[in-house]
């Protein structure tokens, strides 16, 4: 099989929002397009909604939230398609920005109602960190919201990104009638069906065309021709490569529970989006179309199948193919290992991956031989960079209300840990372990998964700590002073390496004066530290 046509045919992209702008429902809808599914979930209310596909987990479903990515792989039209649904609460960005690695685009939901969010300020600064070609779809146009010419400077303004609009709003709230496509000079007209498919009342390019008129209204349609000869003069025109880059985003309008305005969306992103492309690893830059596999891990999670007990890790394709049942290097450990039942995904369900190319995202059953970061190879010394762990503000001890729980206790933490979900620290005497985390939310989740899927119960106790510094130092010497003489704030990660817990910014002055031989970090990168295991 031809690798340069299963990498041009292929697109890896995440779904990424603010909490609530309608990011899960619109990868429903993607799905239902693209027949991977009949009929979507619509977030009601956390009584009584129904559950959306890919929010597998238990508390997902109670809570109508997502808290881990979810993995999606369809095909559609002759294009493989691997979409990555993100969690949109803050609490859980350290997800999404892993995940972000592992993408080669986006598309960024944005409510038509509240506008730009702060989450979606930060989820854009990832993206253009890293240059990622972004999308964006203004979402629940049926409601009534800001006027799209003041969306568009909105966005321009607080993303620091030029727009180009595709498509344009026939109306909005209750007058809201369907999209305009600036490029097909195609209209829609949509009757919302939020359980199936919309039906599409009328397409034409014929904006002066009788039956449109009478559907929309003439006051409307002029309205209409008004704004789109407003927006054509006010906002670039489109330009591929500076998408690409990252510095032009193509903006579309819609309603995603009512399926309005999605297939434009869709349509366009598999023309334009790109294919996967080169990866960077601290060796060399590793391009897809090498006739050897690589690829890195970003993701863990334990119980996906929780009948089971089994811990899946997430993988990323970077170049070459991957087959089952081969032999693979394992960076880290320096050994190699096969892979008997790799997996694609469409949330939870799953089905054996006999081969898989670049963009690809495939889940490898494991004991616990491997960690977010880890590189996979034929053979080549390769660490994938860019892979974050970020610095927690909020730590909390672990509280056994069970000890004839313990190993159930210590299992889960660790391995929960491992996902990525929060920081395992540990601080003698005593072994303390202590979870940090972003947010209040991550600790709820923790503390129902303990219980729901590893039977252990737990309290957390608040400790006076402000954040977490990774601590290095070229002299070993000066380093192991610090940790003798600051005991009492000294812990180390799960890799043993030192962490400083810093009550306040008083006392990280106070300690960065006292220990200026010693560097202070408020991120780690996984994929540096697997390189240094």
């Amino acid at each position: 099989m031809d690798i340069k046509a299963e990498i041009n045919r292929r697109r890896t992209f995440a779904i990424i929002s603010h909490p609530d702008a309608g990011k899960t429902t619109l990868t429903e809808k993607l799905l239902l397009l693209g027949g991977a599914i009949q009929v979507a979930g619509a977030v009601k209310s956390n009584k009584i909604r129904k559950t959306t596909t890919s929010d597998f987990l238990e508390i997902e479903k109670q809570r109508g939230i997502s808290v881990a990515t979810s993995v999606m792989t369809i095909d559609y039209k002759g294009t493989r398609i691997n979409i990555l649904d993100t969690p949109g609460h803050k609490d859980f960005a350290e997800d999404t920005f892993r995940t972000l690695t592992a993408v080669d685009s986006v598309i960024l939901v944005v409510d038509s109602v509240k506008g730009v969010e702060d989450q979606t300020r930060k989820l854009m600064e990832v993206c253009r960190m890293r240059a990622t070609p972004v999308m964006i779809f203004i979402n629940k146009m049926d409601r009534e919201s800001k006027d799209p010419f003041d969306l568009l400077e909105e966005l321009e303004d607080e993303l620091k990104i030029a727009t180009c609009p595709f498509a344009w709003p026939i109306g909005r709230g209750s007058r809201f009638k369907g999209v305009y496509n600036l490029m097909t000079k195609r209209i829609q007209l949509y009757q919302p069906d939020k359980s199936a498919r919309a039906e599409i009342l009328l397409s034409t390019q014929n904006i002066e065309d009788p039956e449109l008129k009478k559907v929309v209204g003439q006051e409307q349609m002029d309205q209409l021709g008004e704004e789109i000869d407003l927006a054509s003069d006010l906002f670039e025109s489109f330009q591929k490569n500076l998408y690409l880059q990252g510095y032009l985003a193509p903006v579309f309008f819609g309603s995603a529970l009512y399926n309005i305005g999605i297939h434009d969306l869709f349509e366009t992103f598999i023309n334009i989006a790109p294919h996967p492309l080169v990866t960077k690893a601290a060796e060399r830059e590793v391009m897809p179309e090498e006739e050897k596999f690589s690829g890195f891990v970003f993701k863990i999670h334990a119980n996906i199948d929780p009948n089971h007990r089994n811990r899946m890790a997430f993988l990323r394709v970077c170049s070459g193919k991957f087959e089952r049942n081969k032999m693979y290097y394992h960076t880290r450990l320096n050994k190699k290992m096969r892979f008997a039942a790799p997996v694609t995904f469409m949330a939870n369900t799953k089905s054996t991956a006999e081969e898989a190319f670049p963009g690809d995202v495939i889940g490898l059953y494991d004991t616990g031989n491997l960690k977010i970061g880890d590189s996979l190879s034929e053979g080549e010394d390769l660490h994938f960079t860019g892979i974050p762990s970020f610095s927690p503000e909020i730590l909390k001890e672990v509280v056994n209300k069970e000890p004839l729980k313990t190993k159930q206790l210590e299992k889960g933490v660790r391995q929960l840990t491992e996902e990525g979900l929060a920081q395992l620290f540990f601080q003698q005497p005593g072994n303390r372990k202590i979870i940090g985390t972003v947010g209040e939310l991550q600790f709820d989740v923790i503390k129902f998964r303990l219980e729901h899927e590893y039977g252990a119960k737990c309290d957390f106790r608040t400790l006076p700590y402000a954040k977490a510094f990774w601590l290095t130092s070229e002299s070993k010497q000066e380093l192991g002073a610090m940790i003798d003489r600051r005991s009492n704030t000294i812990a180390f990660d799960k890799s043993d390496t030192p962490v400083f817990l810093s009550e306040s910014d008083w006392m990280l002055k106070i300690a960065t004066e006292a220990h200026p031989g010693v560097q202070f970090h408020t991120t780690s990168d996984l994929s540096a530290k697997n390189k240094d295991d």
